[in-house]
């Protein structure tokens, strides 16, 4: 838990926005710490405290704080939310401590299921699922297995969501066991989620949205476990924001993935079955602004075109700076050659 929630851990991940020297002491101390962490500490330890205390940080706190504000005040709360007061989480204290309960025991149950796979992995391999040594990972290394990760992460999760959860989408897909669960317990309301909802499905439509896709890419990859936290924590973030059914939400991107995941709740899982939207936009089952839109309206905001011209005006100029500076010194060489007598003989 301290390791995660310590400044050292953060300035390691962000080095470039702080000065060198504080970041050298910064990367000093967390290096010691989280030596420290692993020779003191089993690593199936490090691992199972490491990710639950990433979703108490980042789902259950902050979905705890988004009902407080849905339920206590919901005269503001409709205002921003996707859909207004339909999208308002029930304010029956007995559905809402069912579903709490229910969510609170998925959470534990998904920690002790990959805690399992990584003990018996341990076991048969004789070494940790995740390599836990004290050598800090590279900053190249981790942005390549993150993006591994995260294009596993929405593989796995359109096609298990689609074909396993809701049987193809739509309503004449059929059925089977594993989506009737899923429909029974994750889609009882049709309306925009709340964060909550996260957890509160049967364990086994969870294990296979929830879990699957983000620990089993992991497997075949092998990272540093600070390279699983960072993405874990990460694909918690940004699973948490999805479910919350609120039309504005910092993070690049982010709103059309609210707004994604609002329809898949509302029209009751006939379409948006991805994580990011990029394969729902490939195969048509995107309904609402599909993650192009996104893209472009991001691009728009920052006025990306305007800056790329700019920036290459500017480059531009400097080169042609540069050529008539140098010509310039060329003209004057020679032209002082020019102009030097010759010697009498």
């Amino acid at each position: 838990m301290d390791i995660l929630l310590s400044l050292p851990i953060a300035s390691y991940f962000l080095a470039p926005s702080v000065t060198s020297w504080s970041t050298s002491l910064n990367l000093l101390f967390f290096y010691m710490t989280w030596t420290t962490l692993v020779l003191s500490h089993n690593p199936l330890h490090v691992h199972l405290v490491g990710i639950f205390a990433v979703r108490i940080v980042f789902w259950l706190i902050p979905s705890l704080l988004f009902l407080l504000f849905d339920t206590l005040i919901p005269s503001l709360s409709v205002s921003a939310k996707l859909g207004g007061r339909s999208a308002l989480p029930p304010r029956d204290p007995k559905v809402l401590g069912r579903t709490l309960l229910l969510a609170l025991l998925n959470l534990v149950l998904v920690v002790a299921v990959e805690g399992g796979f990584s003990l018996a992995f341990a076991y048969f391999l004789g070494e940790p699922q995740l390599r836990t040594s004290s050598t800090l990972p590279l900053p190249w290394q981790i942005i390549k297995h993150i993006l591994l990760l995260t294009t596993s992460r929405e593989i796995l999760t359109y096609y298990i969501h689609r074909f396993t959860l809701h049987c193809g989408g739509g309503s004449s897909s059929g059925s089977s066991f594993i989506s009737d669960l899923h429909m029974r317990y994750a889609h009882t309301r049709a309306g925009a989620p709340f964060s909550l909802q996260l957890f509160a499905d049967h364990p086994l439509p969870l294990v296979l949205h929830r879990l699957v896709p983000i620990y089993f890419p992991a497997v075949l990859l092998r990272p540093h476990l600070l390279t699983y936290f960072l993405f874990f924590t990460l694909s918690t973030i940004e699973e948490t924001l999805a479910m919350s059914g609120y039309s504005s939400v910092p993070g690049i991107l982010m709103g059309g993935i609210v707004q994604r995941s609002a329809i898949h709740y509302a029209s009751r899982g006939s379409s948006n079955f991805g994580a990011w939207g990029l394969l729902d936009w490939i195969n048509g089952t995107s309904r609402g602004r599909d993650v192009l839109e996104d893209v472009k309206a991001e691009a728009d905001k920052h006025n990306v075109a305007e800056r790329s011209s700019r920036k290459a005006g500017e480059g531009l100029n400097l080169i042609q700076e540069g050529m008539d500076a140098w010509r310039d010194g060329n003209g004057t060489r020679r032209s002082s050659r020019k102009k030097t007598p010759k010697r009498a003989d």
